[in-house]
C-alpha cells in the first residue's frame, strides 16, 4: 500500500510538473505572458545564465516557440520554403522538420512571424502567405491544410502575422476582408464552421484572444481602426470600438474584469474601454502613455509594463492610464514575465536585461549580450522574436538561431 501510494503521489508531481513546463502558445496558455516558473534566478552573473544549448538551423523568421512535452515547436524558412520544426528543449537537438508553405520576402526581414499553437497531440500554425496547417506533434505528419486567401483574405503588408488561437473545436483566424474578417474552422478537419461577415476590416497583425464575459464567450480582435468582439458560437458581431490605428496594429489586446486594453504603434498609443453587462463600449481613457509598436505589454497586478515609442521603457497604471515610471536604461525591445521579474531583449544589439517588476521604477539585476548573432537579417531586420522562460530556461531567438540559458536558482 505504501508503494501504491508513493508512485501514485510521484505520478501526480510529475504531471503537474510537466503541466508547468509548458508554454502551448503565443503569451502562454493563459494568454497573460506570465510563466508559471518559480524559483528563478533574481540575479545573473556578470557574464549572464549559462548557456545549455543552442540550434542553429532554424531559417529566416522571427516565429516563437510553443513548448510541450520537452518539444520545443517553431516555425522558418529554408531555401525559399516554410517549415514548422521541432526541437528537444533537453539538448537542441532537431526532432523533426516540415515543409508546408512557401516562403515570404519583404524589406523587414524575411520568413514567419506568428508562433504556433499547441493543442494536445496537435500543432496548429498561420504561414505568411496564409496557409494554416494541422499536425501531428509526434513525428510531424500533416493532417489537414486551408488557406485563409480561400475565405477572401488577403496578406497584410508584412503578412499574415498573427498566432493561432485553437479553443475548445476551434481555430479562429483573420483572414480580413470583404467575405468575414474572422473565420472559426474545426480543428479536427479545418472546414469551416463560421464566418465574421458583419465585419469586413483587413487582417492586421495582432492575435485573438478569447473572453468570458458575463457568461458570454467572445474573441476578441484588433483591427487597423476598429476593436470589435464576436460570439465564439457563430461568429456575429456583439459590439465594435474605434481605433486610430496608422500603418500596422500588432499588440495583444489584454482582458480584465470586463475592461480591454490596447495599444498599436506609429504614434498612436493606448485605450482601455468597458464592457457593460449587455456589451455596451465606453472608453475609460485614451492616451499616449505606452506608444508599443510590437514588444508587447504585460500586465501584473493593477499595472502594466512595456517599451513605449516615447519614452522608453514604462510602467502605466491600468485603471488610469497614468504613468508611474520610465526607464531608458535599454534600447526598444520585447518583455516577458517570471517569477517577479521582467525578461527584457533589446532589438538592436541583442542586449538581454533582467528588471524586478516594481512599481517603484527600473531595478535591473543582470544583462548580458546574446552570442552569437545572426547575419540573415542585416541589413534592415532586428531580434523581434520574443523571450520565453519555462520549465527553468530562458529561450531566445535571433533568425536561424535558437539559445537557451539556464536561469533555475
Amino acid at each position: 500500500m505504501k508503494y501504491i501510494i508513493t508512485f501514485t503521489v510521484a505520478c501526480l508531481l510529475n504531471s503537474i510538473s510537466m503541466a508547468q513546463d509548458e508554454w502551448p502558445r503565443w503569451r502562454g496558455a493563459d494568454l497573460s505572458d506570465h510563466s508559471p516558473d518559480q524559483g528563478l534566478l533574481k540575479k545573473w552573473p556578470q557574464d549572464g545564465p549559462e548557456q545549455v544549448w543552442l540550434y542553429k538551423d532554424a531559417g529566416i523568421g522571427y516565429s516563437g516557440p510553443a513548448i510541450s512535452g520537452g518539444k520545443f515547436i517553431t516555425m522558418g524558412e529554408r531555401d525559399g520554403e516554410t517549415y514548422l520544426i521541432a526541437i528537444n528543449t533537453k539538448d537542441g537537438k532537431e526532432l523533426w522538420s516540415t515543409k508546408f508553405a512557401k516562403g515570404f520576402k519583404n524589406n523587414w526581414g524575411n520568413g514567419p512571424r506568428g508562433t504556433p499553437t499547441i493543442d494536445g497531440d496537435k500543432v496548429y500554425a498561420l504561414a505568411p502567405k496564409g496557409e494554416v496547417v494541422c499536425i501531428n506533434i509526434k513525428d510531424g505528419s500533416v493532417n489537414w491544410k486551408s488557406d485563409l486567401v480561400d475565405f477572401g483574405g488577403k496578406a497584410p503588408y508584412w503578412g499574415f502575422s498573427e498566432s493561432v488561437l485553437v479553443d475548445n473545436d476551434k481555430v479562429v483566424l483573420t483572414p480580413g476582408g470583404g467575405k468575414g474578417a474572422i473565420v472559426a474552422l474545426n480543428k479536427e478537419t479545418g472546414k469551416l464552421i463560421w464566418q465574421s461577415k458583419e465585419i469586413k476590416d483587413g487582417a492586421q497583425y495582432s492575435s485573438i484572444i478569447p473572453i468570458k464575459h458575463n457568461g458570454s464567450d467572445q474573441y476578441v480582435q484588433l483591427f487597423m481602426k476598429s476593436l470589435v468582439g464576436v460570439s465564439a458560437s457563430d461568429g456575429k458581431l456583439l459590439w465594435k470600438t474605434d481605433w486610430n490605428g496608422r500603418t500596422a496594429v500588432i499588440p495583444t489586446p489584454i482582458y480584465k474584469d470586463g475592461k480591454i486594453y490596447i495599444s498599436s504603434g506609429y504614434n498612436v498609443g493606448c485605450k482601455l474601454i468597458n464592457l457593460s453587462p449587455d456589451n455596451k463600449v465606453s472608453e475609460v481613457y485614451n492616451n499616449d502613455t505606452i506608444i508599443n509598436h510590437h514588444g508587447g505589454v504585460i500586465l501584473i497586478g493593477d499595472h502594466l509594463y512595456g517599451h513605449s515609442d516615447r519614452g522608453g521603457w514604462k510602467c502605466q497604471n491600468f485603471a488610469t492610464g497614468e504613468e508611474v515610471w520610465r526607464s531608458k536604461d535599454l534600447g526598444k525591445g520585447a518583455i516577458h514575465y517570471a517569477d517577479g521579474m521582467l525578461y527584457c531583449l533589446g532589438e538592436s544589439d541583442g542586449t538581454v536585461t533582467l528588471v524586478k517588476a516594481d512599481t517603484k521604477g527600473w531595478k535591473e539585476t543582470g544583462r548580458f549580450k546574446l552570442s552569437p548573432q545572426t547575419k540573415l537579417r542585416k541589413p534592415s531586420g532586428k531580434i523581434w522574436t520574443h523571450p520565453v522562460v519555462i520549465g527553468g530556461n530562458l529561450y531566445l531567438r535571433d533568425q536561424e538561431i535558437i539559445y537557451c540559458y539556464r536561469v533555475k536558482a
